[in-house]
């Protein structure tokens, strides 16, 4: 399979998203970051707050698709990307295929719990009604960092 190509607004947002992400070591949060763009411009952005809320859904990605729905007055998010930091994990990717999301633009792979292709690809699951586009790596290696600088600090 071809990788999806990045286009040129999307460093842009991924930018923003890693700039989410590092709001989320404030309070103790894995660093993901991610942003929802609709029409050029951002209509959600998030950071993981599990630690924070004590709950385990409070994913940057979910987070991020609550906020652009209420933004955009509909659940149904198929004008819109979503960029994120790291590969959706299984209950991410399944949130971003029931919102209609008709691209993803991730940064750096999950090998222990991603759901683009690293361990599962739900994203590209032929068996669902809706699959998105999925763009992986950009900006992977500032992402990378960002989460290896995390864990070095906590071991």
């Amino acid at each position: 399979m071809t990788p999806a190509p990045f286009f040129g607004r999307d460093e842009y947002f991924m930018r923003l998203a890693l700039r989410e992400a590092e709001r989320a070591i404030e309070h103790d949060d894995v660093p993901v970051g991610c942003v929802v763009a609709a029409g050029g411009e951002v209509v959600a952005c998030a950071h993981n707050e599990r630690e924070l809320r004590a709950d385990p859904t409070a994913h940057a990605e979910v987070l991020a698709l609550r906020e652009a729905s209420r933004h955009l007055g509909s659940w149904r998010l198929d004008g819109a990307v979503l960029y994120v930091t790291l590969e959706p994990c299984a209950m991410c990717a399944g949130a971003i295929v029931l919102a209609r999301m008709p691209r993803v633009v991730f940064a750096t792979t999950d090998p222990k719990a991603g759901a683009a292709g690293s361990v599962l690809d739900v994203l590209a699951e032929p068996r669902l009604n809706h699959r998105p586009v999925v763009a992986g790596g950009l900006l992977a290696t500032e992402a990378a960092g960002m989460l290896r600088s995390f864990f070095a600090a906590r071991r």
